[in-house]
This record gives C-alpha cells, structure tokens and sequence, in this order.
C-alpha cells in the first residue's frame, strides 16, 4: 500500500503518515513511497493513541455542585451534554466537525484537467504546481492534461477532496464522435480528379545507397552546386530537394543521406518517391545499406534503377556489383533483366546525361500524372525552427497548385502561407505538383514525413489541429503515466534502475527520428536510456532546468546554446555536449551506457595454503599456522576454508603473519598466521584457498 492510500483510508494528511514513519526509522519519500505491513502497523497504532489522546483531552470535566441552589445551571448542563457526545466520538469525527466550521474544501472538476486550471481551483500557483509534479516525475507544461488518479493525488497535497465529474459516461462518448466526424469529413474528405483535368508531371527520383558512394557528388554535377562542402564529414546529414530542369525534361530529385543512422530518413524518401536510384560505389560493390535501400524501395512499390559511379577509379569493378545485384534479384538490362544500370562518374560527368535520359524515360512508362487545378497536398520532406523566420517546411507538392494566402494543415499545426522560396531562395507565388518548396506560416514544426493540405477555411483548419493537439497530448500523458507512476516507480523500489537521461536538441525534425532510431537498436536489459525530452531550436534555460531535475545531460545536434545559458549549466552541475556528426553521438551515447552496466565479475584463484597447525591465543582467538602450497596468499584476498573437499566457510583475511611481522603477500613455500574474520574453528589439515574479484567492463 502507497502512503496516499494509507491516508485516504485513515482519513488522514500524507505528511502526517510519513511524519509517523519517520518517527519509527522507516524511510519514505514522498506520498507515491510504498509501506509495509509493519509501517501500516505502526501507523495505524499511532493514530488509534491520537484518537484516544483526543478523546481524553475532550472528556467532561468534573462539574462543581451549585452551593445553595443544587441544580446545575442550564448554560453547564448544555455543555455537559455535547461533552458527551465528544467524549465517545473517534478523531475522525471530531475532526469532521472542525472542517464543518471551515469553508468546504471539495472542488468539482472535470476530467481530465489541465495543469493551470488545476491551479486555479486549489488556489496554487502554476509554477509551484509544476515543481510539485516534477518531484513526482511528471513534466508537464501549464496546458498538460492531467488524468483523474494525478489531480486527485495533487488536490489531496493542497488540502482538498476532488469531486470527479467523469461519472456520466453518455455525453464523453458524444463528444468524441462529433470530432471524429468532422476530422473524416473536413480533412480526410477525398477530391476525385476527372482523366481530363490530369496533366503530365514531372518524376520524383530519389537517390538511396550507402555512405560515401557519391550520392551528393552525382547530384552536385548534375545541379552544379557544391552541397558537399557545406556538410560535416562529407557526409549528407539532411533530406535535400532540387528541381532540375534538363535537357530531358524537369525531375524533382531527393538527396537522403546514406549513414545508417538514418534508416528512417531514407525510408520516408522512399515512400515519397517515383523513381529510386540506387547509388553502388564501383569500388566498393553492394554494402548493407544498399541492401537497406532496395528493401526501402520494394516495400514503397517505386520503380528501381541503379547508377554505379566512381567508374573513374582504377579499382572500378563494374561487372562484380551487377553480379551482386542478380544475387538480390536485381537483374541489369544487359544480363537480361529489366532494372537499368547506368555508369557515371560524379567527377568527371561520364555518363549523366545518360542517366537523366533513362530517368525521363522511366518516367514516361510510369505516366506520372496530377491534376494541377484542385487544393494542394503534399509530403512534409523536412522541417525546422529559425529565430528570424520562425518554423519553416520543406514540402514537396503531390497533387493541385500550393498558393501563397492557402490555410494549410501539417499535423497539428495550421497556418496561412506566407512565403513559398524555391531551392535557389527565389519567391514563388505557387507550386505545382512534383515541385519542392520552403513554406512558412505554420504555427508550429510538423513532424517530417507528415502530409500537408490546403484547407478550405481557417475555423475549419483550427477544429481539426485542436483535436490533433489533445489527441497527441492524451498519448503523451498515457505514456508518461505509465513510465512515471507504474514501470519506473516498481525499478526505483527493486533497487535495480540504471538510467541515462537525455535532454535532445537538434536543427531539424529529421536529425530527431534518426537519432531516435538509432538509440533503439541500443539494446541492454539492465540500462535504459530515456531521452526525457526533445525538441527542435538551441539549448535555453528550460533545457537545463529540465536536466537538472532530471539527473540528466543535455545533448545539442547542429545547434547552439541561448546566451546565459552556459553559465546556468555550471551552476546547475549540467553537463552538455555539441556534435556534428551523427554516428559520434550514437558512439558516445553507447559509451556513457556502458558506463552504468555492472562490471562483470569473474572469480581468480591466487594460492592455496595448508593448516599445519592452531595456534590459541587469549583475547585474539584461534590463529592457524598455514603452509602455502602454491600460488601466493593476500593480506587483502577473500578466503575460503575447505575441509575433505567441502567449503565450510567464506570470508576476508583479518590478519597475515610471517612470524610476528604483519605482512602483505605470502609466496609458495613459506610459513605464515592466518586470522580470518569471523571464523576461528581452524583444524589441522584444513585448505584455506586464496582468490581475488576481477572487474571487466562489459560492452553493449
């Protein structure tokens, strides 16, 4: 049973009851601690003696008779009467009828409530409120819906009993039906195109293979850009999109990076996508992320095609990747298949215009067609947060014409487009289908990969991000309940809890799903790494807060700190750490975990030594004079005392001897004393063996 429990049961303050544990050496923490039947005991006992000292204190005293008169006047016989009454009456009703003298402290709420609403009724101020709910592993923001268990527990810490409306189930019910109704029919209502209205688009190719097979150097040629120099480590680390008018026709191109790190990245390019290029390295054939991409691609239903480069390279090897390409069942055009192969060279150009061709080609048997004249939809293909121009969307449109004044939705923001700017930072004043462009004018940053749509009217785009919003928020309070209230309070109370704790910053919405994904395959039992918060922006005060209550370190990705910042993190005993690549954070992340994993121990025998004989001395005990047959013994070993083949006891040296010098190490061949604590029955013949504990660090 919980302390909260307890108190609700014996109609008692939690403080009381933890006051009383306290009292008695039984350590808690707080009202969620657990108590045991002996603490239920004691507390119980203690509140029966409150009562009865209470009871005591109210008895009638003892009435003095009237001198000449001999009754007792009326005003005494009424207090006589209602002492009466006290006298037989437990501490509860007594205090009962204290509380009937006092305003009512009984609140009505409808459940579940927020944390500032919350506030207002139990008369706390918001920031205390929140402090509260954090020593309870809650972090919640002033607008975070509190279920009815968590209101309760807080309003009972502030003095009041919460009287649930929840009760009637009929109008809940009601309620979510009508907003379900008008999410199917406002946003998920379908716009069917005539065959006339569609026109010809242009293909939406994206390029997926491994790191450092020259995905970006491909397309640097063919934009003639340097993208490259502009990413740490030569490594893509975001989603970029181009359209690249050629001599061919236009293509909408999609750059994903090629770490493995980011798994989900590529495979929401995949899904977005017409056509998938595999990029394979001549010199360096099929790698398991090119195994990766070709699962990402089959899985979309895009068409493959597949550009060897760096067949510039002496070490060029273009016949050993098309053999491994068949072993995946992807067999080139002139082996007979049907994928298209084409060699390039990102350096010198060889063999791109041919690859444009094959593209534009592919792109004429798939007959990509959208209907230009009808409300925008599109895929969100990034999404970040800037200090001058607030959250920004890269969208790539699908279907209809993105004007700039359209009310758009992407998950759980809406807004009216305000500016639409191509890759070469050009104003447009619409985009048509297969068309990249730069969108601001969200409320808020969509999570990458959402879908975005042009709504009819604002109200209607304010209904549905709204319902999103309390959707998404009621999952998350699902999912903190469970990590706060149930699974981390039951490890904490085994004892066995080893926890990292993250606070995560970074640029963009992308690098978050990567990171995530790939602190996931960080598997270990006995570590768990929780990133207890994270977001888009630079590192602030309210990151370090957080970690700081947390026990946790704060971890920036492509971002910077506000200014003061740096200074709080010291004050504060935050540590935080800065990267630019990717894998250096996983890498590092793995450490810090393997860090908190219990060394492994492994037992080593160092000598074994014979009892020859005992030795009885006054206020000292028995002392065995021991032969070492081989090894060595150590002042400092852990013992173990055999006798015919059996261990009869376990325990530490206390005591090691060559004549009457106390010495550190005994080696095989000589004569020594032996004092082990806490065993003294020694016999002559018994094996007194020798061992250490050695302590490896264990790997994830």
């Amino acid at each position: 049973m919980r302390v909260h429990e307890l108190a609700k049961e014996l109609d008692l303050n939690s403080k009381d009851i933890i006051k009383i544990l306290k009292d008695n050496k039984i350590t808690v923490k707080g009202h969620m601690s657990s108590v045991s039947d002996e603490g239920i005991k004691l507390v119980k006992d203690s509140a029966a003696k409150t009562s009865a000292k209470t009871s005591s204190a109210k008895a009638p005293s003892q009435k003095k008779k009237q001198a000449h008169s001999g009754e007792i006047s009326k005003k005494p016989e009424k207090k006589k009467a209602k002492e009466d009454v006290i006298s037989v009456k437990s501490v509860k009703v007594v205090e009962a009828e204290e509380e009937e003298k006092k305003p009512s402290k009984v609140i009505e709420l409808d459940l579940p409530v927020s944390v500032k609403s919350l506030a207002q009724k139990i008369n706390a101020k918001p920031n205390e409120l929140i402090a509260k709910l954090m020593t309870m592993s809650i972090f919640a923001s002033l607008n975070q819906m509190l279920d009815a268990e968590t209101a309760e527990i807080v309003a009972r810490e502030y003095g009041y009993d919460l009287l649930k409306r929840e009760a009637k189930k009929v109008e809940p019910v009601e309620i979510v039906e009508e907003k379900k109704s008008l999410f199917e029919e406002e946003l998920l209502e379908k716009i069917e195109d005539k065959p006339e209205d569609l026109k010809t688009r242009p293909p939406i190719v994206t390029f997926l293979g491994h790191v450092d097979h020259g995905k970006t150097t491909l397309l640097d040629y063919i934009r003639k850009t340097k993208v490259v120099s502009k990413e740490h480590g030569g490594i893509t680390q975001h989603i970029g999109a181009y359209r690249v008018n050629s001599s061919h026709g236009s293509i909408a191109f999609l750059d994903t990076p090629g770490h493995e790190a980011f798994t989900a990245m590529r495979a929401r390019g995949a899904n977005v996508t017409d056509i998938a290029v595999l990029i394979i390295a001549a010199d360096d054939g099929v790698m398991p992320q090119t195994v990766e991409a070709i699962n990402h691609s089959k899985a979309a239903g895009v068409a493959i095609m597949v550009a060897i480069t760096k067949v510039d390279k002496p070490t060029a090897n273009v016949e050993r990747v098309k053999r491994q390409l068949t072993e995946l069942n992807l067999v080139p055009e002139d082996w007979g298949g049907e994928i298209i192969c084409c060699e390039v060279s990102g350096i010198t150009g060889e063999g791109v215009d041919h690859l444009l061709e094959m593209i534009s080609l592919q792109a004429e048997i798939l007959e990509l067609k959208a209907n230009p004249a009808r409300p925008a939809e599109g895929t969100v293909v990034e999404a970040k947060l800037t200090r001058d121009r607030g959250p920004i969307v890269v969208g790539l449109v699908r279907k209809g014409t993105l004007k700039r004044g359209d009310i758009i939705i992407s998950g759980m923001y809406f807004g009216k487009v305000k500016a639409l700017i191509d890759e070469y930072g050009r104003n447009l004043n619409s985009a048509g289908p297969s068309v990249p462009v730069e969108i601001s004018g969200l409320a808020g940053v969509p999570e990458a990969g959402s879908e975005f749509r042009v709504i009819s009217g604002e109200k209607t785009a304010k209904s549905i991000a709204e319902h999103r919003q309390r959707k998404y928020k009621d999952e998350l309070l699902d999912k903190r309940q469970k990590v706060t209230l149930e699974n981390l309070y039951d490890r904490i109370k085994q004892g066995n809890s080893r926890e990292l704790r993250i606070v995560l910053k970074c640029d963009v919405q992308g690098s978050i799903e990567a990171i995530l994904k790939s602190i996931q395959g960080i598997d270990s039992k006995e570590v768990n790494l929780n990133i207890i918060h994270s977001g888009l922006g630079d590192i602030n005060d309210s990151d370090i807060m957080l970690a700081s209550a947390s026990s946790g370190i704060v971890i920036g990705f492509h971002v910077r700190m506000s200014p003061g910042v740096k200074d709080l993190a010291k004050t504060q005993g935050v540590e935080i750490r800065h990267y630019k690549i990717i894998y250096d954070l996983i890498n590092e992340i793995r450490l810090g975990l393997e860090g908190l994993l219990e060394p492994e121990r492994k037992e080593v025998v160092t000598g074994h030594a014979e009892v020859r004989q005992v030795f009885k001395i006054s206020k000292v005990g028995n002392i065995a004079g021991c032969h070492v047959l081989d090894g060595y013994i150590n002042r400092n070993s852990f013992v173990r005392v055999q006798r015919s083949d059996e261990a009869i006891f376990e325990g530490r040296i206390d005591s090691l001897k060559r004549f009457k010098d106390e010495v550190k190490e005994v080696k095989t061949g000589f004569e020594c004393g032996i004092s082990i604590g806490g065993f003294k029955d020694f016999s002559e013949g018994d094996i007194v063996e020798s061992y250490i504990i050695e302590k490896t660090v264990r790997k994830l």
